[in-house]
């Protein structure tokens, strides 16, 4: 009697979830706080009732309290109704970065795991270039050079994660194939596609996972980054990086205009990072 090679079989998420010990407060805060992001970008107006691009002027430089949470900026807007509405341009531009890194990562990693030889060699080559060059600097350079907006911001951070997502797709492709039963399957004569789809990608998918997570932090970083240093969405439209510049001015009379939505930025990449790090417990990373 044979035995049958097949990819191991994994539990159900939520019995690792609830099972799992590295699951504790930290990562119960960090889910929180991504849902609460995420409400943010979908329901804004659930949160503040206050229109974050208008403003009364004699509620100028009110500081935080029960009625302003965040305090009030300049002509009086509400900075916790700004710092709401800003997310979703933040979170926005760090998704579409994410994505064009994980998509164009991904395709030059497997190409460079399944041709091997001189194609693989060009893509690693040119990935390496990409890595010896400072994340943040590419995007500034990119966005220097397209102008500035989220769109741009989001195209120039995503170029800056392409590189991380290759090597890391070509280092778990280049894995998952010398296992015994992805041998197994093409000696067997299934075709590559099918064994790159059933077999490759499946498990290769915590790694990734991670990375996604951490990339989604440091994203956030580098766009809030650029808006800071006014590459951002033009006045009076609310962007997290853009809200911690306005504020630097007013520092020793009006602290929370910068400070508040910098913790905030501060939180959401914490919260992204664990969530990377329970990922690459889980999967035993």
């Amino acid at each position: 009697m044979t035995q049958q090679l097949d990819s191991p079989v994994r539990e159900p998420f939520g019995r690792r979830f609830f099972g799992s010990p590295h699951v504790d407060a930290t990562l119960i805060a960090a889910l929180v706080v991504i849902a609460v992001v995420a409400l943010w970008i979908a329901v804004p107006g659930l949160f503040s009732s206050y229109d974050p691009l208008v403003g009364i002027p004699g509620d100028a430089f009110v500081p935080p309290g029960a009625e302003h949470w965040f305090g009030t900026d300049r002509i009086g807007r509400d900075l916790y109704s700004r710092v709401v509405h800003g997310t979703r341009l933040t979170i926005y531009g760090a998704f579409v970065a994410v994505v064009i890194g994980l998509i164009v990562g991904s395709i030059l990693g497997l190409i460079a795991a399944l041709a091997r030889g001189a194609i693989e060699s060009a893509i690693m080559r040119v990935v390496d270039v990409l890595l010896a060059v400072p994340g943040f600097l590419l995007a500034l350079i990119v966005v220097t050079a397209l102008g500035p907006g989220t769109v741009q911001i989001a195209f120039g951070v995503g170029i800056a994660a392409i590189a991380p997502f290759a090597r890391l797709i070509r280092s778990e492709a280049l894995r998952v194939t010398e296992l015994q039963y992805v041998h197994a399957a093409r000696i067997s004569g299934t075709r590559a596609p099918a064994v790159l789809f059933r077999h490759v990608l499946p498990n290769s998918i915590g790694p990734v996972l991670a990375l996604v997570a951490v990339e989604l932090g440091s994203t956030v970083l580098s766009i809030a980054a650029l808006g800071f240093l006014g590459y951002g969405a033009p006045p009076p439209t609310p962007e997290w990086g853009t809200l911690i510049a306005e504020g630097r001015s007013f520092l020793a009379n009006a602290w929370w205009l910068t400070t508040l939505p910098g913790v905030v930025v501060v939180v959401a990449v914490l919260a992204f990072a664990r969530i990377s790090h329970w990922i690459q417990a889980l999967y035993r990373i």
